[in-house]
């Protein structure tokens, strides 16, 4: 979102850099939009639509605006510099080094159990009586982990792109069923807030939380995959990156509409976390009969099995990058930039670190599965995961006005406003994320 005109390129051509945006060169935002919205986020819009209504609908919109600024700015530094993120975070102290190594593996571990769970969930309710739900998660981590490790980033895009559309039919087909009051959707569009407890602080979650996470970092490093690299392709990436989050706004209203209509007007609660889907997926059984429950449960599967093979190749290229960068600096090699054009040639997703986080996604966390997650593992996963955010966004705000970004790409006022509230929207819900965890407990 910076207010930028084209500059030179800066790293070597992968592909034919074309004259003018266009629709066909469409990929990596699919992929950053279908990962980054999980099934915790369909239950979270839904409680907000079950709980307010139409009332929240402008904070879901500037949800989607925010994520838009971030990922933008993300994508600008691997193409404007042609070195990869983790690289720019290298370059401002080994505290980010540190910071990344143990929110990767300490998160990795919770994120893969909750990733298994949440995609074996629908499985169960799809089959009921065929297997336990642990082996469900197992069956759906074990495929995730073959999928990516034989597969580059090309088949891993169209198989995300038809489980995207698989997603998008759903949702939209819903909303549409369930009849939203059009009126009141459009009176919801006023930034307003509920008149309850904790309202500011219901609304910033709403903002900050649907499809925020690690994988917006990792949206450079799929940008450079699909063999973007230099500045010839920031138009293309500008546009992939508004339909990514133009189509995780599609979402994010769909689903409020269903809990607007199915459960507000209804005064019915659902759970928290995904039992909250499978819950819906009863209520739509006798609402609209057995069909559109099985739908919206192959619609839950897709949501959910997007973000579990979406961390699973973006996350590992980071790790991949990391160790990289690491050898390189250690052995005092020369040229120790990692570059965008490294990523785009496809060797790292052959690497042995690659693989290696690989296997730490999938097989340590099927300890949690069986055995419950332990309560101290729960608090240092739920803030870390929180100070990531906070984390991107004042990081690219440093990188992207500073030297280390060509004078044309760095941020104009626009970006640096979206990316500043951003950062401090992400900081208040990482102190309250901080603040709300029994500490007491945990010593």
């Amino acid at each position: 979102m910076a207010e930028t005109k084209g500059g030179p390129s800066t790293a070597g051509d992968v592909m034919p850099v074309p004259r003018k945006s266009s629709w066909k060169y469409i990929g990596p935002g699919i992929v950053v939009a279908a990962t980054g919205v999980g099934a915790g986020d369909l239950v979270a819009t839904l409680i907000a639509g079950s709980n307010f209504g139409y009332t929240l609908l402008w904070a879901a919109v500037i949800g989607c605006v925010v994520k838009i600024s971030l990922a933008e700015a993300a994508g600008r530094w691997h193409l404007s510099t042609g070195r990869t993120l983790f690289e720019g975070w290298a370059s401002l102290g080994r505290w980010t080094t540190w910071f990344f190594v143990v929110y990767v593996v300490v998160w990795g571990f919770a994120y893969g159990a909750a990733a298994m769970s949440s995609s074996g969930l629908p499985l169960q309710a799809l089959f009921p009586g065929v297997m336990d739900l642990k082996w469900w998660g197992v069956l759906t981590g074990v495929v995730g982990l073959v999928f990516v490790w034989f597969n580059k980033y090309d088949v891993f895009e169209k198989v995300m792109t038809v489980l995207v559309g698989v997603m998008f039919v759903v949702t939209v087909y819903l909303a549409i069923r369930v009849t939203p009051n059009l009126g009141d959707a459009v009176a919801g569009l006023l930034p307003v807030l509920p008149d309850e407890k904790d309202s500011v602080l219901n609304t910033l979650g709403l903002i900050g939380g649907v499809g925020g996470t690690i994988t917006l970092a990792a949206y450079g490093y799929w940008v450079n995959a699909k063999g973007w690299t230099n500045t010839g392709w920031m138009k293309v990436m500008r546009l992939d990156n508004r339909v990514a989050y133009i189509t995780t706004g599609v979402f994010v209203v769909a689903m409020l509409f269903v809990g607007a209509e199915m459960l507000h007007s209804a005064n019915v609660a659902i759970a928290s976390g995904d039992k909250g889907l499978v819950q819906l997926s009863d209520i739509l059984e006798k609402e609209y009969g057995t069909a559109t429950s099985k739908l919206f449960l192959i619609g839950f599967f897709a949501t959910s099995f997007t973000s579990l093979i979406g961390v699973w190749h973006g996350v590992s290229l980071m790790f991949a990058d990391f160790v990289e960068h690491y050898r390189k600096s250690r052995t005092g090699a020369a040229g120790t930039v990692s570059t965008g054009a490294e990523v785009a040639s496809g060797a790292r997703e052959r690497s042995l670190p690659f693989r290696a986080y690989l296997l730490w996604l999938t097989f340590p966390p099927i300890i949690l599965l069986f055995q419950g997650q332990p309560f101290r593992l729960i608090i240092i996963y739920g803030v870390l995961g929180a100070a990531f955010m906070p984390f991107l966004a004042l990081t690219l705000i440093w990188l992207l006005n500073s030297s280390r970004t060509p004078a044309e790409w760095r941020n104009g006022w626009l970006s640096n406003g979206m990316l500043a509230i951003a950062g401090l929207l992400f900081l208040v819900l990482c102190v309250k994320q901080v603040t709300d965890q029994d500490w007491s407990s945990f010593f």
